[in-house]
This record gives C-alpha cells, sequence and structure tokens, in this order.
C-alpha cells in the first residue's frame, strides 16, 4: 500500500489534519508543555429545595405565602358563616318555582248570619248618581282567544262622574276587564270564542263600570237589591260600582274574584247566554251563569225569584268566577 503523505511543504515531523475535524488543541503540537491540573473545587450537591429555587426563582417565594393567606381567609368565612347558638335559623329559600298559583287567594271572612246572601255588604263608599253618559278609556289589546267561530270586539268605559281612585284607577278597572277576558278559564277556554278591546269605532259591546242608580235606571230593579246587567238595547255590559267596590255576601270578602265573576258572567249574556243557571251538584262549583251575586244556594235565589229556572232543591254550590274553571 502508498504511504499517505501530508500536503505539500509540510513538516515530516508532524501530524496531518483531517478535513473538517478540529483538534481540542489545535495550536500545540506534541512538543508543547502539559497544562497544569485544575485545582480541585469542594462543591456540594444541590439539594431539592435549592434547585426549585433555582428553577422558580420568586415564584418559589410567592407560592407558599399565597397559600398561607388562601386557608387563613378560607378559615375566616366558614367560622362567619356559622349560626350562634341563641339565634334560630332562618328557612331556606326554594331556589326554584314549579308551581304558580293562578287564582286569587279565597277570602277567611264571613258575614252576619241574619245578612240575606243578595244584600250589599258593608264597605267603601260608591256613587250613587252618575252622568248618565260614559267616557271610553284609551287603550286596545291583541286578539285573545282562537276565535274558530267569532272574535268579539269590546270597549271599557266609566261612567263620568264615579271617581274610580280609591281602587286603583280608570287603568286597574281596565286591567282587570282585560286581564279576566285573557285568561284561559274566562270565555276564551272555548276554541270558538276571541276578544280584542278597541277604543273606538262600534264595538260589538261596551263594558261599563256604572252608578247605582243609572243601574236601576238601565238594568230595573224588579228585585229590589243592587245588581248588575247587560242591556242588548244599549250594547253595553252595565257593572254594578257599589258591586264593583262591595261584593257580594256568597263571596265572603273576595273582592278579587267577585270582580273576575261579575265581569265573565255579564259578558256571557252579551256573548248570547240569556238563561241563568241553577247548583246542581252540592258542594260543587257554581255555574258561571248562575246568579252568584245574589246567592249560591238554590234556595236562596228561589227566594228572590219564585218563578225563576231556579228550583228550591236544597242544594248549595260554591263561588266561582270561572266559566271553564279547570282550563
Amino acid at each position: 500500500m502508498r504511504e499517505s503523505r501530508g500536503p505539500r511543504g509540510s513538516s515530516p515531523g508532524r501530524r496531518s489534519y483531517q478535513p473538517l475535524r478540529a483538534l481540542w488543541d489545535p495550536v500545540g503540537g506534541e512538543d508543547r508543555p502539559p497544562r497544569r491540573p485544575r485545582p480541585e473545587r469542594d462543591v456540594r450537591r444541590p439539594t431539592r429545595l435549592g434547585r426549585f429555587v433555582a428553577t422558580y426563582g420568586w415564584r418559589a417565594y410567592a407560592v407558599p405565602i399565597l397559600t398561607v393567606v388562601t386557608l387563613v381567609v378560607l378559615w375566616d368565612a366558614v367560622r362567619s358563616s356559622g349560626t350562634p347558638d341563641d339565634v334560630e335559623p332562618t328557612a331556606q329559600v326554594p331556589v326554584e318555582v314549579t308551581e304558580i298559583v293562578a287564582e286569587a287567594p279565597r277570602a277567611d271572612g264571613t258575614f252576619p248570619e241574619s245578612l240575606e246572601s243578595g244584600a250589599l255588604p258593608d264597605g267603601g263608599p260608591f256613587t250613587e248618581t252618575g252622568a248618565r253618559e260614559w267616557r271610553v278609556l284609551p287603550g286596545t289589546t291583541e286578539q285573545v282567544g282562537t276565535g274558530e267561530n267569532r272574535v268579539f270586539t269590546y270597549t271599557v268605559e266609566v261612567e263620568n262622574g264615579i271617581d274610580t281612585t280609591p281602587y286603583g284607577g280608570d287603568a286597574a278597572f281596565a286591567s282587570m276587564v282585560d286581564s279576566t277576558l285573557a285568561d284561559p278559564r274566562s270565555w276564551i277556554g272555548d276554541r270558538g270564542l276571541a276578544f280584542r278591546r278597541v277604543d273606538g269605532g262600534d264595538p260589538d259591546f261596551r263594558i261599563s263600570l256604572t252608578s247605582q242608580m243609572t243601574i236601576r235606571e238601565g238594568c230595573g230593579y224588579d228585585i229590589p237589591l243592587e245588581g248588575s246587567c247587560f242591556n242588548p238595547s244599549m250594547d253595553r255590559v252595565l257593572l254594578n260600582e257599589a258591586r264593583w267596590v262591595r261584593g257580594a255576601v256568597a263571596f265572603q270578602g273576595d273582592i278579587g274574584s267577585y270582580r273576575q265573576y261579575l265581569i265573565n258572567h255579564e259578558v256571557g249574556h252579551a256573548i248570547g247566554l240569556a238563561q241563568h243557571e241553577a247548583c246542581t251538584t252540592g258542594d260543587g262549583l257554581a255555574p258561571i251563569m248562575m246568579q252568584q251575586t245574589f246567592g249560591t244556594a238554590n234556595d236562596d235565589i228561589h227566594r228572590l225569584d219564585p218563578d225563576g229556572a231556579v228550583p228550591a232543591d236544597g242544594l248549595r254550590c260554591r263561588f266561582n268566577p270561572w266559566p271553564y274553571p279547570r282550563a
């Protein structure tokens, strides 16, 4: 084999450098004096804590401090939430309401047994004589009810001379009328019917809060008790303000339910239900077309109108303001 030679001009006593390879000490040669030995150092191996501090720096000090502060705050919160022995804990409020009570609460008042069922109870003041003219209250509603057969329009009116302020004002009266007719338990429980309030034009009927004496003129006074009616010649539902304020004995002071009954009963006449009905189930709900203003016992109504459709059969119902109470 041929002997390997170095580059031209190289000294025969020196080693050849290989391409792209560096020596540990490329400057020195074989005759270079040896390096001095490095002094031995006493270096300790770092502990786990030291390595943690070296790795995380200032965070290594902040984390333990924050942990201690958090524990102190939690302990104080738990201690503050405790209930002292001498304080009774309050009842927990339900988080979610699962049932809505739609019906107005029933009053627990009673009237003297000597008070006739159809008599006007004692109560607040009302207007005896109005101006015999009515003002239309502004406001309209969208149609309520399906109205497969008929959509009735109505206005809400108050006889001039009546001050509605003691029971909420004109707006409160109108709201009671609208909300009653829009209730699913009212006449819209029948898919054939619907209602829409207007405040102009020629409505199908007018729901009118009316004074005591104007009622007697428009409804008659054959039975000498405060009543209400639908007068077809006027296309007007006449609601007796005296009853609106004081209610009826059969409703035991529940004015809200009585007002709902009054609207539904008289509107029932306005949409074509001319006849009154009797109680047919003892202790059942009275039919909406029963004259509950005069009582919910057949005997009481028969006594007032012996020639009427209600028999003296001893049946007594519970008051009911709705045509479809289970809708």
